[in-house]
């Protein structure tokens, strides 16, 4: 019984080694100076984009003390939108190339209520549309908060380059 192990063991190393290796999958990180995550990373031709927040319509005031102004919901996720397009735009990608798409949406602390509705009005005018008819796949959740206060939406996206 000894034998037969190890006779196939030395047989799986000898077929293995016959076999020509994998393909290797190339790994580019784009690093956004002074970013503490990459802004997003190329993993062959699938590019996955780092979480997207909307710009505030005003900036905040530290000297004042006033929070940024960021909008409605529908507002924010068409800035939330538009970021996207542009960073896959530099990554010579576009819109219809998003395959997958996860929009993390905090409810309003004005009303306590989430707008669903706000952010699918805005995600009607870049995806679905006769000019960019591919909608990707999609997850929305909703989640306590976010990591700029006052934005309602956060979106993360992957796109696939194609040949």
């Amino acid at each position: 019984m000894r034998m037969n192990t190890s006779l196939v063991a030395c047989l799986l190393v000898v077929a293995g080694s016959a076999w020509p290796a994998a393909a290797q999958t190339v790994v580019t990180h784009i690093q956004t100076e002074g970013g503490n995550i990459a802004s997003g990373v190329w993993v062959g031709d699938t590019f996955y984009l780092s979480g997207q927040l909307p710009t505030p319509m005003t900036p905040a005031d530290r000297d004042k003390g006033t929070p940024a102004v960021y909008g409605t919901m529908q507002q924010q996720a068409e800035s939330t939108f538009t970021k996207i397009q542009n960073a896959l735009k530099a990554q010579r990608l576009d819109i219809g190339d998003v395959v997958m798409m996860r929009v993390y949406m905090a409810a309003d602390p004005k009303d306590g209520k989430l707008d669903f509705a706000g952010m699918n009005a805005a995600y009607a005018k870049f995806f679905g549309t006769p000019e960019q008819p591919n909608k990707p796949a999609r997850a929305a959740l909703q989640v306590a908060a976010l990591v700029a206060q006052g934005a309602l939406l956060e979106v993360e996206v992957q796109a696939a380059r194609s040949k």
